[in-house]
């Protein structure tokens, strides 16, 4: 069953020219063991979801921080498939989460972000601290200043750095505070030598360095009151548009949803009664439902737990009907293989002509919790070509 499943799947999403690499390859190792197809079909799979090394040993009561849950809600549906395309900038978010201890009245922030490629182009960073409420201050004081600086070094003291953003914050109130650090972080990425961190200092209209720590770590250890750096970034996984494609976006006039039994969401396109009365052979949409736990992906896959991805099948034989949005050009290839002019030419293809995107919500390998969306990954409509 598993090795069924990923082959179909590896059908639907590879290009031409890697099935035939794979069926040229299929002739010469007819005699290759179940367990090195579905090897061979799960590394597949591995570069098509562009995941590098897959992450082992997730703490099992790891929990991803509250606003990447949020987001996603946004963007994606139950099931995965994009509900609001052009809320991500970019199409990877990654969060990094702090593990440094603070020292009394000053807060430091290391964030490895080696996860990041270098060919990755990054658009934006935001530093995330939760401010507490001071304990025990008399209320002299009702706003203080929070500094935000880049570290230059690691050992030296005093600390030294370049400040990069300030602000006036109420003292006495506490919530989310988030810092844009995209210039500093644009200079790390690919380059670790230069990456020491951040500094945070919070100081009294008085002039006077409050020597409690409010960024949280040595007042509170609650995980969900951790700091984070977030990064929004695009790694050119974005495909040229193919030319024979209609776009993607469909009006909520063509687009009906119906829960299926195992909670998602499955799009119909609505036809006309003449694409619906088609022969069971014609070419049509059917089902094709990846579960990344028979992939053995569910340790570390956040949301969702599968998605549909449905493939094209069936006939585009002379006469084709309207529903099928066949191409002149495939018109004209049916007719040529109906009337036998041509010995060599077959009918034209039953393919996707509409493709949906998806995101996948997952921790990495350090356990940091990465949004991705990935392009032309739902068969939406299908037609002859």
């Amino acid at each position: 069953m598993e090795a069924v499943l990923v082959s179909f799947f590896i059908l639907v999403l590879l290009d031409p020219a890697s099935l035939l690499h794979l069926s040229l390859k299929g002739r010469t190792s007819l005699r290759a063991s179940p367990s090195e197809v579905v090897s061979e079909a799960i590394q597949k799979l591995q570069e098509v979801f562009a995941f590098g090394e897959l992450p082992h040993n997730i703490t099992p009561a790891k929990k991803p921080p509250q606003f990447m849950l949020e987001l996603y809600s946004r963007v994606a549906g139950p099931d995965g498939s994009t509900k609001a395309p052009g809320i991500l900038e970019g199409n990877v978010v990654r969060s990094f989460e702090n593990k440094v201890l603070s020292e009394a009245g000053t807060s430091f922030f290391f964030f490895n972000i080696s996860s990041v490629r270098r060919r990755e182009r990054m658009l934006k960073a935001e530093l995330r601290v939760f401010k507490w409420k001071p304990l025990g201050m008399q209320a002299r004081y009702h706003f203080c200043r929070v500094d935000v600086y880049e570290l230059l070094d690691s050992a030296s003291r005093p600390w030294r750095g370049n400040l990069i953003t300030s602000r006036l914050l109420p003292l006495h109130s506490q919530g989310w505070e988030m810092f844009n650090v995209t210039q500093t972080v644009s200079g790390w990425v690919g380059d670790d030598t230069t990456n020491h961190g951040f500094l945070v200092t919070f100081t009294l209209p008085s002039g006077n360095v409050l020597d409690t720590d409010l960024s949280g770590m040595t007042m509170q250890k609650l995980d969900s009151k951790r700091s984070y750096l977030v990064l929004f970034s695009d790694d050119g996984r974005r495909g040229v548009p193919n030319p024979y494609m209609p776009p993607t976006n469909v009006k909520e006039t063509d687009i009906s949803s119906s829960s299926s039994s195992d909670g998602s969401l499955h799009t119909t396109t609505h036809k006309s009664r003449s694409a619906r009365d088609v022969h069971p052979d014609t070419c049509q949409r059917k089902p094709l439902y990846v579960d990344f736990e028979d992939i053995g992906w569910a340790g570390w896959i956040i949301s969702p737990k599968g998605y549909n991805a449905y493939h094209c099948q069936g006939t585009c034989i002379f006469p084709m009907g309207q529903g099928l949005g066949a191409t002149n050009h495939a018109t004209v290839q049916s007719i040529v293989h109906a009337l036998k002019l041509k010995k060599d030419v077959t009918t034209p293809c039953c393919v996707p002509d509409r493709l949906n995107s998806i995101n996948l919500l997952y921790f990495d390998d350090e356990e940091n919790v990465v949004l991705k969306q990935y392009d032309d990954m739902v068969a939406v409509s299908c037609g002859c070509h």
